[in-house]
């Protein structure tokens, strides 16, 4: 398996939140993971900003945020030059999935999680 790299956006540190299960399983798959939300916070070894930072060599975005709340990050998503986007359950989003197939992005409506555990990922 090749660690992906992947920015988790709508990251919490919510035990509840699947963002913070993600954080969790992907880091438990050797995957390097990157993170934004709304609060400055951690999840294991993985800091949570809230800035638009220009991360470098993003494989995978995976959304845990609904489409409104999506918006905002659009130019933000594509500027990272991600080889895939994850829209999880709740975050389909036709409008983000044109831009990116513009931008040769592969999308996939799944659950990260579920990806993770059939390693499908």
């Amino acid at each position: 398996m090749t660690p992906k790299k992947t920015l988790v956006l709508g990251a919490s540190d919510n035990p509840s939140r699947y963002s913070y299960l993600a954080i969790q399983r992907l880091r438990s798959h050797g995957h390097p993971v990157a993170a934004v939300g709304r609060r400055n916070t951690k999840v294991a070894d993985v800091t949570i900003g809230t800035e638009h930072e220009p991360f470098s060599d993003i494989d995978t975005v995976t959304l845990y945020l609904n489409p409104l709340h999506q918006q905002e990050y659009y130019d933000y998503i594509l500027s990272l030059k991600p080889k895939r986007i994850i829209f999880n359950p709740g975050a389909e989003n036709n409008e983000l999935v044109g831009l990116a197939k513009q931008n040769g992005i592969i999308t996939k409506e799944a659950c990260t999680l579920v990806m993770l555990s059939t390693n499908q990922y």
